[in-house]
């Protein structure tokens, strides 16, 4: 079973519990932070996100039930006043929690269910190699997304792609993808760069960021770039654990080699994802 189907059992099992990113790691045998990166590439919400959507659903059928007590229901969803309750509902639904009690229905409004995955993954992993890595400066176009807008990170590398072979002191013609300072609601930013020397002076707005010297897990992904979310959701799902690591804290690389061709997106490239 994958890391994200154990978090999503235990969350649907526990839903009226504290499920805190260190309550459900522990509970699955995994860091806060593999989890924090797992869940919201496979499930496609953040996980604080998905448990407070899961909560509000279930929250508005009792409402629409006929609930007589609203702040009995805001309790049992973990809110500690109607008005903490209310404000959340709203801005989950558009609507209070007594429009919902009077329409006696949720059809309605967008309620989440429970996601449910396949225990075993469909994307296949080869053993990954081990490698100790040197210091990169990385220089290039850095963008913050949230979980739910990755599909703009192929514009953000059109961008980027007339400066490749350009930029004073590069090293090699290796590009790469680096995600790093991701946090616990699903944001993270990326960086489409290129190693350099030094960081030049221009263009000023590049973004110049040091990856220290760092033990990788190398994965191949060998077909085309658009399906590159089902290797990290696998990698981060079971890859890591199948080979025996643990994940550290620190910038993942996708590493472009001249054998990747981004007018077809063919080629293969390697994700590069630290570990202790």
């Amino acid at each position: 079973m994958s890391i994200t189907a154990k978090a999503l059992w235990y969350i649907e099992s526990h839903l009226s519990e504290n499920l805190s990113l260190e309550t459900v790691a522990e509970a699955i045998g995994i860091s806060r932070f593999h989890l924090s990166r797992a869940f919201p590439v496979s499930a496609g919400y953040a996980f604080g996100q998905y448990i407070r959507a899961r909560r509000l659903s279930e929250a508005a059928k009792v409402l629409a039930g006929g609930a007589p007590d609203i702040l009995d229901v805001a309790l049992d969803a973990g809110y500690g006043s109607h008005e903490a309750f209310t404000r959340a509902f709203s801005l989950q639904f558009g609507v209070t929690p007594e429009q919902i009690r009077a329409q006696a229905s949720v059809e309605r409004i967008n309620v989440m269910e429970p996601i449910r995955m396949e225990t075993a993954t469909t994307t296949p992993l080869a053993p990954p190699q081990t490698i100790q890595w040197r210091a990169l400066l990385i220089f290039g176009i850095g963008q913050r997304y949230q979980c739910n807008e990755k599909g703009a990170i192929p514009s953000q590398w059109l961008r980027f792609v007339p400066h490749l072979g350009n930029i004073p002191g590069q090293v090699g013609r290796i590009a790469y993808g680096v995600i790093y300072n991701t946090d616990d609601t699903g944001g993270f930013d990326y960086l489409c760069g290129v190693e350099v020397k030094e960081f030049p002076a221009q263009p000023a707005e590049f973004t110049r960021l040091r990856v220290p010297p760092q033990k990788y897990a190398v994965f191949e992904h060998k077909d085309h770039i658009s399906t590159i979310a089902s290797t990290f959701s696998a990698i981060w799902n079971h890859g890591l654990t199948d080979a025996g690591f643990r994940a550290a804290d620190g910038p993942a690389l996708e590493r472009y080699g001249e054998e990747f061709d981004g007018r077809t997106g063919l080629g293969g490239l390697q994700i590069w994802v630290p570990i202790r």
